[in-house]
């Protein structure tokens, strides 16, 4: 008989709302590089567009914040958007990258609008930067969530 393969294993996902700091970590998972990096809200519970999500990541725009990788993942995945706490002003983009290279970028996401679904393939990647970027003046006092914000590793 022909053996059955065997499946291959569940990635393990990691919540970058949970995620350590380098050098707090033990460096074998996804960690939040403090040097480069713009300050993060790690959060439980937001809102965009009226819609609520259980958990994600939150920053002033312009921000950027860098994750190492430290093992092979495959995906990164969230729901971007501004938060309701910006009380309908503000508009922003947001970007993921890998290295210098641009893997994604949304189109603009004003305050108010539905979150706008991500979903990266990170392979071959070290490390991710999460961007947002004000798209005018009241962009800046925007805050930009990373909602659902997870990374899929092997």
């Amino acid at each position: 008989p022909t053996p059955t393969p065997t499946p291959s294993p569940e990635p393990t996902v990691y919540q970058v709302n949970r995620l350590e700091y380098a050098g707090v970590g033990d460096g074998t998972k996804p960690e939040l590089r403090l040097v480069e990096s713009s300050p993060l809200w790690q959060r439980e519970e937001l809102s965009i567009g009226g819609k609520r999500y259980a958990h994600g990541a939150t920053m002033h725009a312009p921000a950027s914040v860098t994750i190492d990788l430290n093992r092979t993942c495959t995906t990164y995945e969230a729901h971007v958007g501004l938060d309701d706490l910006t009380q309908g002003v503000g508009a922003a983009r947001f970007a993921v990258y890998g290295g210098e290279t641009r893997l994604w970028r949304s189109g603009i996401v004003r305050a108010g609008q539905p979150a706008v679904p991500v979903r990266v393939s990170l392979a071959g990647q070290e490390s991710i930067r999460l961007v947002v970027e004000p798209h005018s003046v009241f962009g800046r006092v925007a805050l930009g969530d990373w909602a659902q914000s997870r990374i899929g590793c092997r």
